[in-house]
């Protein structure tokens, strides 16, 4: 079965002057709000309308046009979604983290709050035993592009669709081909797993808890859940 968060590189990387933070160091930043999912900072606003949302992504892009870093945003009715990292260094850098910190102080100042642990990122993975051989097709039918530094993911170049990645797997072994990375922060996990369970599903593999844990429906397919921490 394919164990998921093994390939997220959010460790003492760097790329020109700028370091990425390791996932316990977003954590000890104590940033209020957001949630580290698949080594990116999301969080949600609760806005109540879309007239609020949009005058906060006004703000929120002028903010990052001042600082020259640009957040993805996403603006709802209800709500807007932000995801913040620097993508030239691979991961979340501090750069990141004053820039989420700032956001919310612009929501507070809207009266509004941040709601990250409502945010889940999905990705998509296929198990296969040659993925040099497999990825040209689903890059090229799906249109998306290599994730620099990453030789086993395809991303949507506009960021709206998940991405997919390709663990490897041996050739004779039994395999469920795809399955689902679900991102959550971490303190989402337990509850997600208890309605799994109550919904006739169980866990298969906590092995590897709490950086991720297998669940199969009742049928056997299998999905992972998965959050920033590593053992110990």
């Amino acid at each position: 079965m394919a164990r998921a968060g093994v390939r997220v590189s959010v460790g003492a990387a760097t790329m020109g002057a700028m370091a990425t933070l390791t996932g316990q160091q977003i954590a000890d930043a104590g940033l209020v709000g957001w949630v580290n999912l698949g080594g990116c900072l999301h969080t949600r606003v609760r806005t109540g309308d879309f007239a609020a949302g949009l005058a906060l992504v006004v703000q929120i892009g002028a903010e990052a046009e001042q600082r020259d870093h640009h957040p993805d945003v996403d603006l709802r009715y209800g709500h807007v979604d932000v995801t913040v990292v620097s993508h030239d260094a691979g991961g979340v850098t501090q750069r990141d983290v004053d820039l989420a910190r700032r956001i919310g102080e612009l929501a507070a100042q809207g009266g509004h709050t941040l709601h990250g642990t409502e945010v889940t990122r999905l990705d998509i993975a296929l198990d296969t035993p040659d993925r040099t051989e497999v990825a040209p097709f689903w890059r090229a039918v799906l249109a998306y592009e290599d994730r620099p530094g990453f030789d086993d993911e395809v991303r949507d170049p506009a960021g709206a669709l998940p991405p997919v990645w390709f663990q490897e797997s041996g050739d004779a072994e039994p395999r469920q081909r795809w399955h689902l990375d679900v991102w959550l922060d971490p303190e989402q996990v337990q509850p997600r797993i208890d309605a799994a369970l109550a919904a006739g599903g169980q866990v298969v593999d906590d092995d590897a808890a709490p950086r991720f844990w297998v669940l199969a429906d009742p049928e056997g397919n299998r999905v992972c859940l998965c959050t920033w921490q590593d053992r110990g």
